[in-house]
């Protein structure tokens, strides 16, 4: 079992590796703002071009910046994951310039499946939607052999 400081240099080196190439967060304005084993923080601020018809942010870009931090987090142990499934409830408007907040947590993994938690919530810290994804393991790491930190067993 790898110590708290390894899993934490080995989900960090993830989430480099995966920001990296990432284009449709870094697009879309969103900052990588926290990461540890099993959970991640994104932040973006809503621009005028995510406005919808109804004059507030559009639901689509509220899910997006829940499914980023979701990816982050469900990558964190160096295994290539996806969604499987995923849900959001809207729970409050956002509005141009509101600063969101998307924090995952897992809440269960077993074998190749998993379920992670997202809360977005405003720059008042209030919730404006709740997401719950379904994460499945597939070939392959995030990782390169040679770019991935040494693990070493617990005596």
């Amino acid at each position: 079992m790898p110590s708290q400081n390894e899993s934490q240099r080995l989900a960090t080196a993830c989430a480099n590796a995966m920001w990296a190439t990432d284009t449709a967060s870094q697009e879309l304005g969103m900052s990588l703002t926290g990461i540890a084993p099993g959970s991640a923080t994104i932040t973006m601020t809503v621009r005028h071009n995510m406005i919808n018809g109804h004059g507030t942010g559009h639901g689509g870009y509220i899910f997006t910046l829940a499914d980023s931090a979701f990816a982050f987090a469900c990558n964190t142990h160096n295994q290539r994951t996806v969604a499987q499934h995923c849900s959001i409830t809207f729970i409050a408007p956002v509005t141009e310039g509101d600063v969101l907040t998307a924090t995952a947590t897992m809440v269960s993994k077993l074998n190749r499946s998993g379920i992670y938690d997202v809360r977005v919530s405003n720059q008042r810290d209030e919730c404006v939607a709740e997401f719950r994804g379904h994460s499945r393991t597939i070939r392959g790491s995030v990782l390169s052999p040679e770019a991935t930190p040494t693990v070493s067993p617990e005596l």
